[in-house]
């Protein structure tokens, strides 16, 4: 799991860099 969550923070960073304003809201919680 630790692997998976560190290359899909590296792949969402770029994606979800993005999209903050949207993740943001959502990821404020964790």
């Amino acid at each position: 799991m630790a692997v998976v969550t560190m290359r899909q923070m590296l792949e969402a960073g770029v994606h979800f860099g993005h999209q903050t304003r949207r993740w943001n809201p959502k990821m404020k919680r964790f």
